[in-house]
């Protein structure tokens, strides 16, 4: 018989130390409460000079803004409605960042998942998650990087991959691959961007609860994906924030290439 893991505390926010000072940020799927919002709130805390947000929903994305605003100053946040399989709104949503000099980091977080097996598994419903997940990703990632090589800065790629691309799970053949390409896409697009100073690297979280993913899962799949973490939780949005922080920052000035687990779990 398995043990059950204890679940340990959540250790307390951790407060911003100036990691991003003067930077411009750009940030895919940042409306809500997911870990693309907690980025957002991260790097503004990070002392960010600007942020733009984007996200395919119109509304949560407005409302985004407008409390960030408020707190952080209407001159630092910008946003916009971005569908990453549109090559004309990823350049338009990074438009946004000429406002503020240019982009200095790119965070990549948009994604689109679901469960079903492959032997039900549809052309559309392989084609959307990999168009929306990987291609999307791709697209975000050569966007910035012709942006940075051409400004001459020496940017940041921050990607969001995911612990499926290790690992198996049933249901997740088309999110599986969608994100090992994401894994792969990073390794390889790090040394296509080194010799412009351009740093690709990406996180690989688990379990990283907020809302929405409370509302669709059950609370017995929830406590199973819990015990296979090493703390018996799961990761709040802002833990795994705090890795692409730290990937975005200068304390990572030797780090491209790499994919880093934000989690118990790896291949």
């Amino acid at each position: 018989m398995t043990a059950v893991r204890p679940e340990q505390p959540t250790p307390d926010y951790v407060p911003g130390h100036g990691l991003l000072k003067d930077k411009v940020v750009a940030v895919t799927a940042a409306a809500g409460a997911g870990i693309g919002a907690s980025v957002v709130r991260r790097v503004l805390e990070e002392g960010a000079r600007a942020v733009v947000l984007s996200d395919t929903h119109e509304r949560r994305v407005a409302e985004a803004q407008e409390e960030l605003a408020a707190e952080f100053g209407a001159e630092r946040v910008r946003s916009t409605t971005c569908d990453v399989t549109d090559e004309a709104q990823v350049q338009a949503m990074l438009d946004l960042t000429d406002e503020f000099g240019g982009l200095d980091i790119m965070v990549n977080n948009a994604g689109l998942g679901g469960t079903v097996s492959i032997t039900e598994m549809t052309d559309e419903q392989w084609s959307r998650v990999i168009d929306i997940t990987l291609t999307g990703t791709m697209r975000c990632v050569r966007a910035a990087g012709n942006r940075m090589i051409a400004s001459g800065k020496r940017g940041v790629i921050v990607n969001n991959a995911s612990v499926i691309g290790w690992r198996a799970q049933e249901g997740q053949a088309h999110y599986a691959a969608a994100k090992a390409g994401v894994m792969a896409l990073t390794r390889s697009a790090a040394l296509d961007l080194a010799p412009h100073g351009i740093r690709v690297n990406a996180v690989s979280p688990s379990l990283a609860m907020h809302p929405f993913l409370a509302k669709v899962t059950s609370d017995e799949l929830l406590h199973e994906l819990k015990q296979r973490e090493a703390f018996g939780r799961a990761a709040e949005p802002w833990e795994v924030a705090n890795v692409m922080v730290f990937l975005a920052s200068d304390y990572a000035s030797y780090m491209t290439g790499e994919i880093v687990s934000v989690s118990s779990q790896h291949a």
